[in-house]
């Protein structure tokens, strides 16, 4: 029998959420491990191995790993460090399996690798090396590096977005970076609307095309790339708002993306109108289409984090995604339609799905 399962990250702790191919009714599991705050979980996809990115104010940050679907976990730190000199990690912001190792986003920015399945961790100074990094500057939600792509078959290709500095990519295994920022906006400095470095990515999404075509959620517009990034284009088009965190990639359509525009910073960071709705464009962002059916359309001034939208890989694919107040909503036909699968949790600010056969 299929099951569904949807992996959720709060300050509390983490969620499991199963369900089978229909996605109707839903079991929970939770608060697990150990009730540390999880900003992200993610899977090895050839193990069905379970981690979780976390960090505790009092024991610092970990990556917590689980070979038995979240009923047991183990955590470890070891080289999760600057070192001596250097600024020290506060807490791990996203943990996603590559094609050789596992790889953590920290905070303050900084790429992490494991060769040992999350036992122990290396300091990619490559990254950390590169010119611009005298010049990074924290977002509002600090200087956290928050996405990791890996390319899908090259394992010397990958990409990274830190907030509020932008998007890099490596060819060479993460020995070089190179800024990939061209074509994204940076309102904020009136000065240089279109720096090489400085824009605030939100979120940062790889298509179902290979790895050259990516699509980006931006403090400052939604945009996509057929280039790997080296030049972007805006999107945003039709959408209520510039503004937003997530995006979500469909795992077949290349030119299928979800997002959820929330208010400028100034106006709340919220459900524009306080109408929930998620949009989706199936022509690559040339338009894009509202969906608020089975969600409230008033008094629903709620948000939603970077982390915190997530698609399965089954037909029609699911599409969910967890609220700042501890809502947890899921659609079983690509968006269309809306059911809440949970209400309060803690705030969500991750959600992973995993379908096993």
């Amino acid at each position: 029998m299929t099951r569904c399962l949807l992996l959720v990250g709060t300050p509390k702790g983490a969620f499991i959420f199963e369900s089978d191919a229909d996605r109707s009714a839903w079991t929970v599991r939770g608060p697990l491990c150990d009730g540390w705050p999880i900003h992200d979980i993610n899977v090895d996809r050839a193990t069905n191995t379970l981690y979780a990115g976390a960090g505790s104010p009092w024991f610092g940050p970990a990556v917590f790993r689980s070979d038995d679907l979240g009923t047991t976990w183990t955590h470890s730190s070891e080289g999760l460090t600057y070192g001596e000199a250097g600024p020290k990690v506060a807490k791990v912001w996203n943990v996603t399996p590559g094609l050789d190792g596992i790889y953590a986003g920290v905070d303050p920015a900084g790429l992490f690798r494991s060769a040992d399945g999350g036992a122990t961790w290396q300091h990619v100074e490559g990254l950390t090396n590169h010119p611009s990094r005298p010049d990074w500057g924290p977002g509002a939600g600090g200087l956290i590096l928050h996405t990791i792509i890996p390319h899908p078959t090259d394992a010397s290709r990958m990409w990274i977005g830190i907030s509020s500095v932008g998007v890099f990519e490596t060819q060479d295994g993460g020995a070089t970076w190179q800024t990939r920022n061209k074509g994204t906006r940076a309102e904020f400095n009136p000065e240089n609307r279109y720096p090489e470095y400085g824009q605030c990515v939100h979120k940062l999404v790889l298509a179902a095309d290979g790895g050259e075509r990516l699509y980006q959620q931006n403090h400052c517009g939604v945009y996509r790339s057929a280039d790997g990034g080296a030049q972007w284009e805006e999107i945003t088009g039709s959408l209520p708002s510039d503004f937003g965190f997530v995006m979500a990639a469909h795992p077949r359509d290349p030119k299928t993306v979800w997002n959820i525009p929330l208010t400028d910073p100034q106006e709340g960071r919220m459900m524009p109108g306080g109408a929930m709705a998620v949009w989706r464009t199936n022509d690559g962002g040339d338009t894009w289409i509202r969906s608020g059916d089975g969600m409230p359309q008033e008094h629903a001034f709620v948000g939603v984090l970077r982390e915190a939208m997530a698609v399965d890989r089954l037909d029609p694919v699911g599409v969910f995604f967890g609220t700042s107040t501890g809502q947890l909503y899921g659609s079983a036909d690509e968006g269309v339609t809306w059911s809440k699968v949970a209400d309060n949790l803690p705030p969500i600010w991750s959600v992973e799905t995993l379908v096993i056969d």
